[in-house]
């Protein structure tokens, strides 16, 4: 957006107001002023005085000086808003209306954060349909499903994050709805939950709400072409695979180890059901997150956001790619939801996949399993998944057991001080708060510990030790961290060994343990900064060459000729 005939300007003004204004053709102002000087020698008189021309000079460069920086600075202006406009308009955003419910505000006034991410199948474009396939006879497609369907849980004191995927084979009942944009309705009917895409996105969130109970008033949605310019945009996204792999649906061929994935290459990737696991959804859903996985930690990574032409092409694309809900269709708001993700280290995002069971009406798809709902549960109450050093939840710390005898004074009676002792910001806020929502009394205090402090310790005073003991158990807070002071009331010091969470690392609270391993148990749970785990290639015939049924690996090699996927 630089105006080069401004600065054009700018710079022959600055030349001509060097000049002296006396100046007429080339070279006769050279010969008028060595004349002027001549004459007054000869008359013994002194050197003509310039101060005035030189005085009205100096004003004429400030003036137009200041003229040209005027309009530079209007010029900047102008490009940022047209930059910020273009953004905007790029933002595709439809109506909610509400049907995903509402998240529930915490004690310190601070909302979770649900986000249903979706990933359409649909052939709506010729764009699309090149790169999905399935085009051939029918054309451009109208209506697609939700072939990707995962709910980001972000919480309240924005310290851990939660992904769940939703197999698409998943059997449902999908409620009343109508698309806002095509008019396309539907009665109430059991069916594979993707499907309720057809009926708009608002259908979908309705749907993934009335299964899991979490409430869902955001979302995000990308079809192929999204995929491939995201990927692009953040220059390609580094995964491992165990094997060489030839998914011959999705045409995903790649040898054995680490490749970098672009574009096309990418989505192949995201797409490849029969590469690995089992060749079935439920393979996909661990492949995507470690796609996801590796995504995040080069967002992370230092200089990705920093460098503004990588920015602007993450902006650019991203607005380009996604279709959102009213909640986040501005530049500004996503820009909040990045940074939101931004500040949850890599260890506490807690990649899940929903537990599922055959279907006994159709071995093909799959209906909600046993421990789905301790991990629906985990999500809507905003309770982590993961320790503070990223690690499952345990039933127990190595240091020594969460106290077992709890006191008989409900917890409402029990007031804490509870003091940062850490530096990191808003540690003792959050522990307050989650002590709130455990029913503790709400005249417990935050405050900041006197000093740093290496080890987290709950101090009470005579006659409160049963209290004390309630606390920790809440809080999943060893009995070694417990010690009688000289005060009266109950001072808990946060530690530098409790950087994050309300549950302390490894000590089976309720929240922090014992429920959140129910959560994850058989929910193939992983954590984002595992940059090692490879996708593993699926050891059975689920793909066929010529007719012949073989292996992902066997069709590797059956297929040299074809070059790989990141060639």
């Amino acid at each position: 957006m630089r105006n080069y005939a401004i600065e054009r300007w700018c710079d022959r003004s600055g030349e001509w107001d060097m000049s002296d204004p006396w100046d007429g053709p080339a070279g006769q102002v050279t010969r008028s002023r060595a004349a002027a000087r001549a004459a007054a020698r000869a008359r013994g008189g002194a050197r003509p005085r310039r101060r005035g021309r030189s005085a009205g000079r100096g004003r004429r460069f400030l003036k137009i000086t200041g003229i040209c920086l005027s309009a530079l600075i209007v010029l900047t202006a102008g490009a940022g808003w047209w930059f910020y406009q273009h953004l905007n308009g790029n933002i595709h955003s439809v109506s909610l209306d509400g049907k995903g419910g509402t998240e529930k505000v915490d004690a310190f006034g601070r909302t979770p954060i649900n986000i249903l991410v979706m990933g359409s199948d649909g052939r709506t474009s010729a764009t699309d349909c090149k790169l999905g396939g399935g085009c051939a006879r029918t054309g451009v497609q109208t209506g697609s499903n939700a072939d990707v369907e995962m709910v980001l849980h972000i919480s309240a004191d924005r310290s851990d994050a939660t992904v769940m995927s939703i197999p698409r084979d998943t059997m449902t009942r999908v409620p009343a709805c109508k698309d806002s944009e095509t008019g396309r309705s539907t009665a109430d009917y059991y069916g594979q939950i993707n499907s309720a895409l057809q009926y708009g996105p608002a259908c979908q969130v309705a749907t993934v709400h009335r299964l899991t109970g979490i409430p869902v008033d955001h979302f995000v949605k990308l079809d192929f072409s999204g995929v491939v310019k995201m990927s692009d945009a953040v220059g390609g996204v580094s995964v491992c695979v165990s094997d060489d792999v030839y998914d011959t649906y999705s045409h995903l061929k790649l040898s054995k180890g680490t490749h970098t994935l672009k574009g096309v290459a990418a989505l192949e990737f995201v797409r490849s059901r029969h590469g690995f696991g089992d060749g079935s959804d439920l393979g996909r859903t661990i492949s995507q997150h470690i796609f996801l996985s590796a995504m995040i930690r080069k967002f992370k990574s230092a200089g990705t956001l920093t460098d503004p032409a990588a920015v602007y092409r993450l902006a650019d694309a991203a607005t380009k790619a996604l279709t959102v809900d009213d909640g986040l269709g501005s530049v500004k708001k996503l820009i909040s939801l990045a940074d939101d993700v931004n500040k949850v280290p890599a260890r506490r995002i807690t990649f899940t996949t929903m537990q599922t069971a055959p279907d006994p009406a159709d071995g093909d798809r799959v209906v909600v399993g046993a421990g789905a709902r301790s991990l629906f549960s985990a999500i809507a109450d905003d309770r982590p998944l993961t320790t503070g050093s990223g690690r499952k939840p345990a039933a127990g710390s190595a240091t020594g057991k969460a106290p077992a005898t709890a006191s008989a004074v409900p917890p409402a009676q029990i007031t804490v001080t509870v003091e940062n002792g850490t530096a990191v910001t808003g540690r003792a806020s959050a522990v307050a708060a989650a002590l709130a929502d455990k029913g503790f009394s709400p005249g417990t205090t935050t405050a900041n510990a006197p000093s740093p402090a290496t080890t987290t310790t709950l101090t009470y005073g005579a006659g409160r030790k049963a209290e004390a003991q309630t606390v920790a158990k809440a809080l999943g807070l060893p009995s070694s961290h417990l010690e009688q002071g000289t005060g009266t009331g109950l001072t808990l010091v946060i530690g530098g060994d409790w950087p994050s969470g309300t549950g302390y690392p490894g000590g089976g609270s309720a929240s922090a343990s014992a429920d959140a391993k129910a959560a994850v148990g058989g929910a193939h749970a992983s954590t984002a900064d595992q940059a090692k785990t490879c996708a593993k290639v699926s050891p059975y015939r689920t793909v066929s060459v010529d007719g012949v049924a073989m292996t992902p690996a066997q069709a590797y090699a059956a297929a040299r000729d074809r070059p790989d996927s990141d060639t």
